[in-house]
């Protein structure tokens, strides 16, 4: 597998190059030189084989050689151990149900899968892989959990004073060993714009064996194709073929993930993203305009993100055609009291609690089959459980949550963080004093 760089096609590089430096110098994000397309025999009979069957298909089209098919089956077989169910509301809605590892988020598939492949890499090495990541909410338990313990690694990740949940802290904050959390005084731009600037600091880089975890990295960007390609396995099972998928969007990670499976030949009839009012992504669909902002917080706060970075990848697959783009992805934006309005519709109609991101899909992916009425299957991202925010959630409807095994245990953890302002200079010297 060879990647190269948004910001310079003409570059070249491997794909555990790009596992490791997460990304180019040139401030790009790495793509697959070629994007394989599935043999249609397998899409037509795709819903003969599990998830990891399918997990493996799809990564080794991908990764190729680079990773033995034996290998890449063990770590796929390690890292994507639960299901990724979907569940039907009504004949044409379904959510795909993506809580069920060990974080309780959609994230799980990615930081699993990328810790393992960076251990089985890392077998080659003896500097210590320094691992930096970014969160909004959702991310830094996910890649907690997924490199805690993980022999060659540590994991520094940062998160935003104050603006995730309480569990969603908990998570990040009371592991321990090789995992270390910096609270930041500032917002989720602003983490993101710190890790960023890390890897292109020569100082740092001369210490340091730097990599990323959040979704600027290649290798959480492949494990999310997987879903889908399981979403479409279960409506095919079901004797529907066409669908569309709704995703809440902040980072534009996730529904990037689905347009590279549409790309390998998953057939998807539309994308929907949703978002909250951090709305760039909408506001460029509509005017051609892309025009960041800071970011705003809101109920769904893994969403909170102004200027989302997967969004270059997006456009690079789709050529900068916005035409062509407008014609596959369409999107819309809520603020919070339409997401609560939306949470207690969920729970009113169908007893189903939602998340507050989830929630954003469910309206999104309501009004998109308003505009475009058809017999497709509406199938909506789940992408984190309920239980990670009693905040957002009734206290009536969130005593009627059943908590996933762990839950209760993280509160009488002792809290292991380390308080940040939102410069460079402090960010930096923390990581040469602890190297």
């Amino acid at each position: 597998m060879k990647l190269y760089s948004t910001n310079n096609k003409d570059l070249r590089v491997s794909f555990q190059e790009a596992v490791f430096n997460s990304l180019p110098a040139d401030k790009g994000l790495y793509m697959p030189e070629v994007i394989p397309v599935l043999d249609p025999a397998f899409i037509r009979q795709i819903q003969q084989y599990s998830l990891q069957e399918i997990a493996l298909e799809v990564a080794h089209a991908l990764i190729g050689d680079d990773i033995p098919k034996d290998d890449l089956q063990a770590i796929i077989a390690d890292a994507i151990n639960f299901d990724a169910p979907v569940r039907f509301l009504d004949a044409e809605t379904g959510v795909l149900e993506l809580f069920h590892g060990p974080s309780y988020a959609f994230k799980d598939f990615g930081a699993r899968f990328m810790s393992r492949v960076m251990g089985y890499f890392s077998k080659q090495g003896d500097q210590l892989l320094d691992v930096l990541v970014a969160t909004s909410g959702d991310t830094g338990g996910a890649v907690a959990s997924g490199f805690l313990g993980v022999d060659g690694t540590r994991v520094t990740i940062l998160y935003p004073k104050g603006k995730v949940s309480k569990v969603q802290e908990e998570q990040l904050t009371t592991n321990g060993e090789n995992i270390r959390a910096l609270e930041v005084d500032g917002t989720f731009d602003d983490c993101q714009a710190l890790v960023k600037t890390a890897f292109n600091d020569a100082d740092v880089n001369k210490v340091l064996r730097l990599t990323s975890a959040n979704s600027i990295n290649i290798a959480r960007l492949i494990p999310q194709t997987f879903y889908y390609f399981w979403a479409y396995a279960q409506l095919k099972s079901q004797g529907i073929s066409e669908v569309v998928f709704t995703v809440p969007s902040g980072n534009f990670g996730n529904i990037g993930a689905g347009l590279l499976a549409y790309k390998m030949g998953l057939p998807v009839t539309h994308f929907v993203a949703g978002t909250n009012v951090n709305d760039t992504v909408p506001r460029f669909l509509q005017s051609g305009s892309y025009d960041p902002k800071p970011s705003v917080q809101t109920l769904a706060n893994a969403m909170d993100v102004g200027d989302p970075s997967n969004w270059v990848r997006i456009q690079d697959l789709f050529q900068n055609n916005l035409d062509e783009l407008r014609g596959v992805i369409s999107s819309y934006t809520y603020d919070d009291d339409q997401t609560v309005k939306a949470m207690e519709e969920l729970y009113t109609n169908y007893q189903y609690i939602a998340c507050p991101h989830t929630a954003i899909a469910y309206l999104a992916s309501k009004q998109y089959k308003q505009d475009h009425p058809g017999t497709y299957a509406s199938v909506f991202l789940s992408t984190a459980h309920p239980c990670k925010f009693p905040d957002a959630i009734s206290q009536e409807v969130f005593a009627k949550i059943e908590l996933p095994e762990g839950a209760e245990d993280l509160a009488g953890k002792p809290k292991l963080a380390t308080e940040m302002p939102a410069d460079y200079a402090s960010f930096k010297t923390y990581l040469l004093a602890h190297k």
